[in-house]
């Protein structure tokens, strides 16, 4: 465990660059086991430099850092608000490494990203979360966050996406 006086001084937080790919990579995969969806990471560190570095960015992503070493990571990218008519800033992961929990990185990375959301005019900020993750959930609510549970998150991928999009 590391001290939490001593994080302030030791702690940051910096836009990932090409550079931190495997560092990223690592912690999505150790987001993907902390939340038992191992089995559903099947991009690869080079899909993710694609979609974060390449011609066509779809996302962003912030690391943090505790003496040199990624203790956490934040990834978002922008959507919109039809009712607000300004866009928004949806924070698709959250993480921090179970070692260095408990020390306020969480809490500077979101606020970080609602720094991003709030110097680019953005409406709102965005995420979800599982609902079995009490701990998230409390979190979340510390820090201000609005827990909606009158909505429902609807995904389709892998085939059902391919038929979809071909339904005429």
């Amino acid at each position: 465990m590391h001290n939490p006086s001593d994080l302030a001084e030791n702690l940051t937080i910096e836009a990932a660059t090409p550079t931190d790919i495997p560092a990223l990579f690592e912690l999505v995969r150790a987001l993907a086991e902390y939340e038992k969806l191992a089995h559903e990471v099947t991009g690869t560190a080079a899909d993710l430099h694609e979609h974060l570095f390449g011609d066509r960015p779809y996302a962003e992503a912030l690391v943090a850092r505790v003496q040199g070493t990624a203790a956490g990571f934040a990834l978002f990218f922008h959507n919109f608000s039809t009712f607000l008519m300004r866009p928004g800033v949806y924070l698709e992961d959250l993480f921090v490494l179970p070692a260095y929990r408990g020390q306020g990185i969480g809490k500077a990375l979101i606020r970080h990203v609602a720094q991003v959301a709030v110097e680019r005019g953005c409406g709102r900020l965005d995420w979800s979360v599982l609902d079995w993750n009490t701990p998230a959930i409390e979190f979340y609510q510390r820090m201000g966050a609005d827990i909606k549970p009158e909505w429902q998150l609807c995904r389709v991928t892998g085939t059902a996406l391919a038929d979809l999009a071909m339904y005429s």
